[in-house]
């Protein structure tokens, strides 16, 4: 019997409000399709932020601070797809999900890209300011780590200032669903080629990363092994 295919959403809000509601609203259109999507709740992790260590860049091991961090990207790499959520705050990202995109990117996703190849989608929600600057934020994070990004048409971001707003802007929720069918569409046809290829993935990557090559890293990757040339995906 075959899983069923899984969206792990992150959500970088610091309450349980309108984002959380435009979630629970893409939930129950992936389990109109069948798909099973969870939610990590940023506010509800053990997330310490960058300290003074300063050693991100030349360690070639994961961050070693003892915090959940390595534990939701393990969720991450275990998912068909990730939503991406966030709230705009004082014209930006929420900074909760600054931190994870920090903290997660530089100490943990920065080494091979395990996230290569899988579905990804965003979502931003803000009263009325910047939600497309914080959704091109969040989409050009998921290209960082070669995601295929789906659209949805017009970008998802959905407009609240009130908690319950967002259940009330009825286009930004349509946006919302179309993305959820889109990354469905887009997960089931991977899952696809993977049984009738045997492939994990279609796309392949050659370099571990964007940084084999540059001369600043040469020393972090002179003792790296030779890529392999299989794609990444599902593990």
């Amino acid at each position: 019997m075959t899983a069923p295919l899984r969206i792990l959403a992150i959500n970088g809000s610091e309450r349980d409000g309108n984002t959380a509601d435009v979630l629970r609203h893409a939930a129950e259109v992936a389990a109109g399709r069948g798909v099973v999507f969870e939610t990590v709740d940023l506010r509800s992790v053990r997330m310490d932020r960058c300290g003074p260590c300063g050693d991100c860049n030349t360690r070639t091991t994961p961050c070693a601070v003892p915090d959940d961090v390595a534990g939701v990207v393990a969720r991450m790499i275990e998912a068909d797809g990730i939503v991406f959520a966030a709230p705009v705050h004082g014209f930006g990202t929420a900074s909760l999900m600054q931190t994870f995109i920090e903290r997660a990117g530089v100490g943990h996703l920065r080494f091979d890209r395990p996230l290569t190849n899988k579905v990804a989608g965003v979502i931003s929600v803000a009263r009325r300011y910047s939600a497309g600057e914080v959704w091109a934020q969040l989409t050009v994070n998921a290209l960082l780590n070669r995601m295929i990004v789906v659209g949805s048409g017009f970008p998802a971001t959905v407009h609240a200032l009130h908690r319950g707003d967002a259940l009330k802007d009825e286009e930004g929720l349509t946006n919302v669903s179309r993305l959820v069918e889109r990354m469905t569409d887009m997960m089931e046809l991977l899952a696809e080629h993977r049984r009738l290829t045997g492939n994990d993935g279609p796309i392949h990557t050659r370099e571990a990363n964007e940084r084999v090559g540059l001369a600043l890293n040469a020393a972090e990757f002179a003792d790296a092994p030779e890529p392999a040339l299989a794609p990444q995906g599902r593990p």
